[in-house]
């Protein structure tokens, strides 16, 4: 979310930008002002378009700066049948999920199915690797999902038996 801030930072400073030659540019006075009065505008309406975009899933093909990821955690699933999948997903490196709108494939949709109700019988997790590689609409049912086992939790040390003592017993 820290990205939403310089982008719209950005934006403000365009639009300031637009706003002095606007201002500055040999016009009358109320085209003048009425440029000051739109640019005015467009920033509580720049501000509201991009809370709105926080709220919306992104489409796979448009994540840009996490292109690299080699590996995803499912965290949640949603099929809108015939139109879209949308996964939540826990990028490594990353503490905030993201949420991804991946278009309609009936292959892809019946494997993270299966592989969901696999990892919940399973009690495990679900990995996608390399989510955010270029693919076309018929390679979408070719990505590689995969099943993680929870980790072992480590082993506990034998109770050793608690000492009795005896008060009959003289020892210093």
């Amino acid at each position: 979310m820290d990205i939403i801030y310089y982008l719209f930072g950005g934006s403000l400073l365009i639009a300031a930008t637009l706003a002095s030659l606007a201002i500055w540019a040999p016009r009358p006075a109320r085209i003048r002002f009425l440029s000051l009065a739109l640019v005015t505008l467009f920033i509580p309406v720049g501000y509201a378009q991009f809370a709105e975009m926080l709220s919306k899933p992104k489409p796979m093909n448009f994540e840009w700066f996490q292109r690299t990821a080699d590996k995803a955690l499912v965290l949640g699933t949603h099929f809108d049948e015939g139109k879209a999948i949308f996964l939540w997903l826990k990028l490594t490196g990353q503490v905030e999920p993201r949420y991804y709108r991946i278009p309609w494939n009936l292959r892809l949709a019946e494997k993270l199915e299966e592989a969901t109700a696999d990892a919940v019988r399973q009690n495990s997790a679900l990995l996608i690797d390399k989510p955010f590689q270029k693919r076309s609409d018929d390679e979408w049912g070719d990505l590689n999902v995969q099943i993680i086992p929870p980790p072992v939790p480590p082993l506990k040390r034998p109770q050793t038996p608690a000492p009795i003592l005896n008060p009959r017993e003289f020892k210093i």
